[in-house]
């Protein structure tokens, strides 16, 4: 796998400079290595999803945003992601040989929307999109947390990458169990590789009674099907909510936590480690777990 992190510092400080009736060409060329990955899905508009997704407003002058650019090449955030990417890599690698994986990886690095407060408030000031083998997006505003842990969001995203590779995701039978069992597997390879300090908030921040309530919660839906009827299952209310679903009474990103536990118990039943776990079919973890699905 040759893993490619673009030099997206460079070209969002030359677009931030340049007159705002230009920026959103050179948004979209700057997102175009992803683009070229995607067009698999159709019909995909990056500068929407841009928009919609918390990323960098381009249509106002801000001087926050070369603030904060200059704030993470402070700190090494783009040579942090490629080691921290190499080093993900050499661990899938050598736990599964001859894992399917994409020949190159596309990473591109967005500065996020300093008022949105999905992304710095509920995520940290991070997150990050990786299911598409051959494309990392990963979003962040500098926060103390994002700044520290940005590089360990990468690997978690290699991780859904490098499964996706392995494990068809189709939009239309996609399951509520194949999602959060990836997020699952996801934030317990990042713990294998920076232990829990490196995870991310998403599957760390639940009581144990929320834990369990939620657990109950998404267990029973566990088999709910199509890519539409999962982020209430996933994320929770309140970015169900923001999605335009309808709130199952979860909170924030209650499917990461509930995946994680999941996973803990497959890997606790069965010794493989969640590296070595990357392709398995989420039906076999989830009994590996003992939770009970349709078939």
């Amino acid at each position: 796998m040759k893993i490619v992190v673009h030099d997206t510092a460079a070209s969002m400080s030359e677009l931030l400079n340049s007159p705002l009736d230009e920026r959103p060409a050179a948004l979209r060329d700057m997102l175009a290595p992803l683009q070229k990955v995607m067009s698999g899905m159709g019909d995909l508009d990056l500068v929407r999803m841009h928009r919609e997704g918390s990323g960098f407003r381009f249509d106002r002058e801000d001087p926050r945003g070369h603030q904060a650019l200059a704030r993470m090449r402070e700190a090494d955030v783009w040579n942090r992601i490629e080691s921290r990417l190499t080093a993900a890599w050499e661990r899938l690698g050598g736990a599964v040989p001859g894992i399917a994986c994409a020949g190159t990886v596309h990473v591109v690095l967005v500065l996020g929307d300093p008022d949105d407060t999905l992304l710095t408030v509920r995520n940290a000031g991070y997150f990050g999109m990786g299911g598409i083998p051959g494309a990392i997006h990963l979003t962040m505003w500098p926060t103390a947390t994002s700044l520290e842990k940005i590089d360990w969001a990468a690997a978690h995203e290699l991780h859904h990458n490098v499964r996706y590779a392995n494990v068809a995701w189709n939009p239309a039978t996609v399951t509520v169990g194949e999602q959060v069992v990836a997020e699952g597997l996801a934030e317990a390879f990042v713990r294998e590789l920076g232990g829990e300090r490196a995870m991310g908030p998403w599957s760390t921040t639940l009581s144990r009674a929320e834990s369990d309530d939620a657990h109950e919660k998404v267990t029973a839906a566990i088999d709910v099907a199509g890519m539409h009827n999962l982020p209430p299952y996933v994320y929770g209310d309140a970015t169900a909510r923001r999605m335009g679903h309808r709130p199952v009474g979860l909170p924030d990103f209650a499917g990461y936590a509930v995946g994680l536990r999941i996973v803990d118990a497959h890997m606790a039943a069965t010794g493989l480690t969640a590296a070595q776990s990357t392709a398995l079919p989420a039906r076999e973890i989830l009994r590996n777990a003992g939770v009970r699905t349709a078939a």
